[in-house]
């Protein structure tokens, strides 16, 4: 199987939500089935139903997550040396061209990435089109809303 990039923070918030899963949401799930079965008859017991499809929903995430960090390749750019590059996990400080409104992004792995948070995914068009790009270099990015011009003004491994 493919190897999934992450961030360290990225895959810690992997394991805290595996964690969380394994040790508090499966307890919860099946002490609702065992009373929802108290409540006799399962054909028409809503309750028990309800709660089987949420221990079918948390198992699966809980292989998803597994399987995730067992093909996870985490990357801590804190420790490599900074020579101007955007990679993945750094952040990259841009001008737009047109409107001089200046974003910073970090360029994370699929499961992180919150443009609200500007994360964003290293599957995305502005980060495939940042990978491999450096300081004062310019960028045309092709965005669901045209194409985007951008300066890069400044890339840090933080």
């Amino acid at each position: 199987m493919k190897q999934i990039p992450m961030t360290v923070r990225g895959a810690e918030q992997l394991r805290e939500e595996l964690d969380f899963l394994k040790n508090v949401r499966r307890p919860q799930i099946i002490d609702a089935i065992a009373e929802a079965r108290e409540h006799g008859d399962l054909k028409e017991n809503a309750e028990y139903h309800a709660a089987r499809e949420q221990q079918g929903f948390c198992e699966g995430r809980i292989q998803e997550i597994e399987g995730k960090l067992g093909n996870a390749q985490i990357i801590d750019v804190t420790k490599m040396t900074n020579n101007g590059k955007v990679i993945f996990g750094a952040t990259v400080e841009l001008v737009n061209v047109d409107t001089d409104e200046e974003v910073t992004y970090r360029i994370v792995g699929d499961d992180e990435a919150n443009i609200k948070e500007g994360l964003i995914s290293v599957n995305s068009p502005i980060a495939r089109g940042l990978v491999g790009k450096e300081v004062d270099d310019s960028v045309s990015i092709t965005t669901p809303g045209g194409k985007v011009e951008f300066d890069i003004v400044g890339v840090e491994y933080i």
